[in-house]
């Protein structure tokens, strides 16, 4: 018997007998995204003109619309549904629905875009050396860049209505952290899945726009869901990083550490395990593409 397992282990190959270890050593990943660093920021570049390509504004449509959905919101939500986070003047409500879309944002945009990213690109899938896996970082990229309107516009709707910025503002790129690696872990992972599966598209794009859109906190306060369903919204990692931004940017009081640390370290871990992934099985693309 022992030796029959021997035998199996024997004819395993050996790259399907990678250690936990190794999956999870940062080491590779960092070295990679390091060695590739000038030409995913070309493509980051790429992206972001990719988004405004042919518009008569072009890059002012990133300043234009946020403002135009921050005005609607301030409709919608103020308005026709009184909707009131229970802390500061009224004018101040429609800022924390801002912040919370922004962040998310960020992370819809990585993930449903990932499904597609390999086939987008099939001339690229047949060069041996071209690093695939900087698609997704560059959509992050972009997504992030552009998200950074969106945060000025935030940091001056607080100045506006509190004339000052709280302390605990220093602390909120600690809340992109989880989120970045949280998305680009699902994106590296997805984007490989894609290939392979083309039906994950439209899965990924229903589970991340309605279904998890919804029951994280964007445009609601935890606090108003009745106490059963707020542990179970509490589950979901994004609920820690949307109340953390919250609290820093916004609310000028520091975040709970300890979810986002245990947010944190899941982030690292999905990030790993979705770079492993990739790597693994992208060498499969060529024979789909």
């Amino acid at each position: 018997m022992v030796g029959h397992a021997k035998s199996v282990g024997r004819g395993v190959p050996s790259s399907l007998r990678t250690s936990l270890v190794e999956v999870l050593n940062p080491a590779p990943l960092l070295r990679g995204l390091w060695r590739h660093r000038d030409l995913t920021l070309l493509f980051i570049k790429r992206e972001i003109l990719r988004r405004n390509k042919g518009t008569s504004l072009g890059i002012a449509w990133s300043i234009l619309v946020p403002l135009l959905l921050l005005a609607v919101y301030a409709f919608v939500f103020g308005v026709v549904f009184q909707t009131r986070w229970g802390r500061g003047e009224d004018a101040f409500f429609v800022l924390p629905m801002f912040c919370g879309m922004t962040l998310f944002s960020i992370f819809a945009e990585c993930v449903t875009r990932a499904p597609e990213l390999v086939l987008e690109n099939p001339s690229y899938v047949k060069r041996v050396v071209f690093p695939l896996e900087i698609l997704p970082v560059s959509v992050l990229g972009a997504a992030v860049a552009l998200s950074t309107v969106n945060v000025a516009i935030l940091v001056a709707g607080v100045l506006l209505t509190r004339h000052t910025l709280p302390p605990t503002v220093v602390f909120f790129p600690l809340m992109l952290l989880p989120l970045v690696m949280l998305s680009l872990g699902l994106a590296w992972f997805f984007a490989s899945l894609g290939v392979f599966l083309r039906d994950v598209k439209n899965v990924v794009a229903i589970g991340v726009s309605p279904v998890l859109f919804f029951l994280s906190p964007v445009f609601y306060p935890i606090e108003q869901l009745p106490e059963r369903y707020q542990a179970l919204v509490r589950l979901n990692p994004l609920t820690t990083i949307l109340e953390g931004g919250r609290q820093t940017l916004i609310w000028g009081e520091s975040p709970d550490w300890a979810a986002w640390a245990v947010v944190t370290l899941l982030g690292w871990i999905v990030m790993q395990l979705g770079w492993a992934w990739f790597m693994k099985t992208k060498r499969g693309f060529a024979d789909v593409v």
